[in-house]
């Protein structure tokens, strides 16, 4: 379930309501793209303005498009306890195979309100439950040693670890030996992960070219380590041109030119500048994704 390519899938909007017929067809065209695992309502679908009647609805979709055929696993992280645990329930009833918790953000917890946090949650929801650390949007970071404890929780499976600091990846696969699959957060340090012994990355770039990262970690997992390098060099440039700005403004603009969802997102996010619009335009055209 936590190896390969798995999409942190974009949540596409038509007036200001979910596109059910564009998230139905975009996972449709992921899992004729060899894409591994889908994760609605991550960081990159807009968790964060999603409400409660969408955010489920988003997960019901998605389960029922993946029918079985790829896992879905499901953001549903908060910065309450409590809130995560009732969002946890409701994904396992509604059919996610797994659920993503971002690290609670905004209040800043320490190091053992995290692990109570992540704790709690897995003993109130038997379920897969995969650890999200991403300091970044979060201004916490688990560190280590937490990620070992909670690897002794039984059904807290992996993490996606989004910290770009592959000293720190390294420890976690270190201390938590084959406890604890770790997962790539950020596209640009996918290969170095794998080589480090991750198994696989929740990428935002494989909304775009899900057949390319889906290729590079079959590359790597086979041993095939020249051309998976290869495919990393030629992504790299597709990798900067999705964070040109705010995740996921430039994925999302980037599947509306390619003529896949419609280019609305829900405020505080907005359009892009033009300038970075350009630049986004070129890197789709020098990778081939459009004319």
């Amino acid at each position: 379930m936590f190896e390969g390519s798995i999409v942190a899938i974009v949540t596409p909007f038509k007036g200001g309501k979910v596109d059910e017929k564009a998230l139905g067809d975009l996972i449709e065209w992921h899992i004729s793209r060899g894409t591994n695992a889908i994760v609605p309502c991550g960081t990159t679908g807009e968790s964060a303005t999603l409400e409660y009647d969408e955010h489920y609805r988003v997960i019901e979709i998605t389960v029922k498009a993946a029918n079985k055929r790829v896992p879905v696993i499901a953001g549903t992280g908060a910065n309450s306890t409590d809130e995560t645990v009732m969002i946890t329930k409701k994904a396992k009833k509604l059919g996610a195979d797994a659920a993503l918790l971002v690290a609670p953000y905004y209040n800043k917890p320490t190091q053992e309100g995290l692990y109570r946090h992540y704790k709690t949650v897995a003993e109130a929801v038997k379920m897969p439950i995969v650890l999200y650390n991403v300091p970044g949007r979060t201004a916490v970071n688990i560190l280590p040693p937490t990620v070992a404890r909670l690897s002794e929780v039984r059904n807290i499976v992996a993490i996606k670890e989004a910290t770009g600091d592959m000293k720190q990846v390294s420890e976690v696969i270190r201390l938590c030996g084959g406890k604890m699959a770790v997962i790539s957060g950020d596209d640009f340090t996918t290969l170095p992960l794998l080589a480090l012994g991750g198994t696989g990355v929740i990428s935002v770039t494989a909304n775009v070219a899900p057949r390319e990262v889906s290729e590079m970690c079959r590359l790597w997992r086979e041993g095939k380590h020249s051309e998976a390098r290869a495919l990393h060099y030629k992504l790299e440039p597709l990798n900067q041109a999705m964070f040109i700005e705010t995740n996921p403004i430039p994925a999302k603009t980037a599947l509306a030119l390619m003529g896949k969802i419609r280019e609305e997102f829900r405020l505080p996010l907005c359009e892009m500048s033009t300038v970075n619009k350009d630049r986004l335009r070129k890197a789709l055209k020098d990778f081939g994704l459009k004319k």
